[in-house]
């Protein structure tokens, strides 16, 4: 009879219910899962990229972020 309550191990998300506010629970859930990335994760790995598509891909977006950046310093 501890006063004290354990720490449960967390093993990925959870969000406690609390008044039977589950509307408030899920939209608390959605943001978790947005922040932690997971869903980015699981389309990356849903099919193969050949590591040339990455690395092309990675270039590409380099050049629009510098690009962009360009471009932002040029209007100010």
């Amino acid at each position: 009879m501890g006063r004290h309550k354990k720490k449960r191990e967390q093993k990925g998300l959870r969000v406690d219910v609390r008044n039977n506010n589950v509307e408030w629970a899920l939209k608390k859930l959605k943001r978790m899962v947005k922040n932690s990335g997971m869903i980015l994760e699981l389309k990356k790995r849903s099919y193969y990229k050949k590591p040339s598509a990455e690395k092309r891909e990675k270039k590409n977006m380099q050049k629009l972020r510098y690009a962009y950046q360009a471009e932002k310093e040029k209007n100010y």
